[in-house]
C-alpha cells in the first residue's frame, strides 16, 4: 500500500539521509563514489521538498533536474521513499506526508496539490471542475463525488493514492481562464448554465468575491463561454436602472 510504504517519516534530515546512506552503501551494485553523488542528491531533494512543508506539495522527478540526471533523481527519489523519508502517492508522484495526532499515521495527499505536480510535469493547465468550483463559492451543495478537473490536455483517469482524478479536456473560451483569479467564477457559473444563473446567484457573488476577482471578471467579460454570458443581462440591467452610478461592473459593487 502507498500509504504503508511511507510509513511514519523518521528522524530529521540526518537521520533520514543516514538511512538513504546505509542502504546505499550496503547495495552490491553501488561503487563509494556513486552513493555519495546520490546521497548528495537526496540530501536537496529532502531539503527542497521539507522547505515546502508537510502535506503542502506534491513532487514529479521534474522538480529535480537541476540537481542531477533523471536516472540520478529517480535512485535518489526512489531511496528516500523506502528509507521513509517520503511518499510515493502515484505514478511519479511524491509528497511529504502530514502525520494525523489523531490516528498517529499519514493522512491523504493533498489532491489540488497532486494535480499541479501533473500540470508542471505534463506542461498543462489544469483548472478545478464546474460543480466544484461552484461548491466551494456556495453556489450549490451538491457534493463531488470524484475529483474532476478540466485540462488543455488529453482526458484521462489518475490515480493517486487510491483516489481517482479525472482529467477532461475542455475547449480554449474555459481554459484561456487557467490562472486567473477569477477562473472559478467562470467554471461555477458555465457549470450552473443560463437558466440557473440569478438574483440570489449574483448576489452570492457580490458578498463573497473579493474585489481583485470582480475585476478579473469584468475584464474579461468579451471571452466569456456562452453559458457564463448569462450573468451579462444582470449587468445591463443594473446598469439601465443606476446610470452614471453602475457601469457593467456595477452589479458586482453597488
Amino acid at each position: 500500500m502507498v500509504g504503508e510504504e511511507a510509513g511514519r517519516p523518521r528522524g530529521g534530515m540526518e537521520g533520514g539521509i543516514s538511512c538513504v546512506r546505509k542502504r546505499c552503501y550496503t547495495s552490491d551494485e553501488n561503487e563509494g563514489s556513486q552513493c555519495d553523488r546520490m546521497i548528495g542528491i537526496a540530501y536537496k531533494i529532502l531539503r527542497k521538498v521539507r522547505a515546502h512543508g508537510r502535506g503542502q506539495w506534491v513532487c514529479t522527478p521534474k522538480d529535480f533536474l537541476d540537481l542531477g540526471s533523471r536516472v540520478a533523481i529517480d535512485q535518489a527519489l526512489s531511496r528516500l521513499v523506502k528509507a521513509g523519508q517520503i511518499r510515493r502517492v502515484g505514478r511519479g508522484l511524491y509528497d511529504l506526508p502530514r502525520i494525523s495526532r489523531v490516528m498517529n499515521r499519514p493522512v491523504p495527499p493533498n489532491i489540488d496539490a497532486a494535480v499541479a505536480a501533473l500540470a508542471r510535469r505534463d506542461n498543462i493547465r489544469v483548472m478545478p471542475d464546474g460543480l466544484v468550483a461552484a461548491n466551494r463559492l456556495g453556489l450549490t451543495n451538491a457534493v463531488p463525488a470524484k475529483a474532476d478537473y478540466v485540462t488543455d490536455g488529453a482526458s484521462r483517469t489518475v490515480k493517486v493514492d487510491g483516489w481517482t482524478i479525472r482529467l477532461r479536456h475542455a475547449r480554449p473560451t474555459i481554459m484561456n481562464w487557467a490562472g486567473s483569479p477569477a477562473a472559478p467564477v467562470v467554471q461555477a457559473l458555465h457549470w450552473l448554465g443560463p437558466r440557473s444563473v440569478d438574483d440570489q446567484t449574483v448576489s452570492i457573488l457580490r458578498k463573497q468575491l473579493p474585489d481583485a476577482v470582480k475585476r478579473d471578471l469584468v475584464k474579461g467579460i468579451p471571452g466569456l463561454p456562452d453559458p457564463t454570458s448569462a450573468l451579462l443581462p444582470f449587468w445591463r440591467r443594473k446598469n439601465g436602472e443606476n446610470a452614471g452610478v453602475c457601469r457593467w461592473e456595477g452589479i458586482l459593487w453597488c
